[in-house]
């Protein structure tokens, strides 16, 4: 079933519920709301292939831009390919002031299968196909998935560099990197953003969250809502959820948003009720003592 593209349109983005969750700036220049999407969950089962249904996958990212979401998480690994061809479908030609962050540095040979290659010939050929398949000429920020460990990684912060000065990017971001290598990192390139692992249950990337913090790189959690398991954390969440008269997983991603003003949460989903209920939680205001009280949910606390 073919589906309509959307029509371009100028989006007063500080006017939709997803602002809420207040602004942020990356590298100076791109303003987005602090609640964002991410579209790994809009492919099939193991990550690999097309979704289940379609349609709704495209009715996702077009609510979710309706909703005031302007920062969307992609990889051309998703799929692999499909998440970035179904941003394009959904959502192109794109509103002023959506931003596309997309990743590279993985080969997938199966379902379920991550393989890391930052090999320099790869990141280019990968973000040459993420442009194609996004329908940009330019990619606003482009994360470099995993630092390859059989590669040095100035030739692989040299390749993005590279892209950068020609244009095909504009900001370079890391993922699942620790300080030490955020900080060699930027003796070789500006890093803008940051993607680890954390959530109000997992906090082992605290001290990450915290060099952001103080450098204004914007810390973008994946797994923010620990992949469900946020609905099943005990009775401590369930009762702050219940004293706000939201749900546990709105709370979740409000204790993130209150967590730092660098902290961009991309909670994914394939399905539109879920997703309304997800940015919905940009409204929910966390005091100190829940705040508090939240934090020795973490695991090892």
């Amino acid at each position: 079933m073919t589906t309509t593209p959307a029509k371009p349109s100028k989006i007063d983005w500080q006017s939709l519920p997803a602002a809420k969750s207040g602004q942020f700036r990356i590298g100076g220049d791109l303003v987005v709301n602090r609640l964002g999407f991410g579209t790994m969950r809009l492919t099939g089962k193991g990550i690999w292939g097309p979704p289940k249904d379609h349609n709704e996958s495209i009715r996702v990212l077009r609510r979710a831009v309706e909703l005031g979401i302007n920062f969307i998480d992609t990889a051309d690994s998703y799929g692999p390919h499909v998440a970035e061809e179904l941003i394009a479908e959904a959502l192109y030609p794109y509103p002023a002031g959506f931003v596309i962050a997309t990743k590279a540095g993985f080969v997938r040979p199966g379902p379920d299968k991550w393989v890391t290659n930052g090999r320099p010939e790869h990141l280019r050929a990968a973000c040459e196909g993420s442009l194609k398949r996004l329908r940009l000429d330019r990619i606003e920020l482009f994360q470099l998935h995993r630092i390859d460990s059989k590669v040095p990684a100035v030739d692989q912060l040299g390749a993005l560099q590279l892209l950068q000065s020609e244009g095909k990017i504009n900001h370079i971001g890391l993922s699942e990197v620790s300080v030490k290598e955020i900080e060699h990192a930027r003796s070789i390139v500006p890093i803008v953003s940051v993607q680890n692992r954390y959530s109000v249950m997992d906090r082992a990337a605290d001290d990450v969250v915290e060099y952001c913090d103080r450098a204004n790189i914007g810390f973008i959690p994946w797994f923010p809502l620990a992949a469900g398991d946020i609905s099943m954390s005990g009775t401590s969440l369930e009762q702050a959820a219940a004293k706000l008269k939201v749900t546990p997983s709105q709370l979740a991603l409000a204790w993130l948003l209150h967590r730092s003003p660098v902290m961009l949460p991309i909670p994914g989903t394939s399905r539109v009720e879920h997703l309304e209920e997800n940015v919905a939680a940009a409204a929910v205001k966390v005091d100190e003592a829940t705040s508090k009280g939240l934090a020795k949910l973490a695991r090892g606390a």
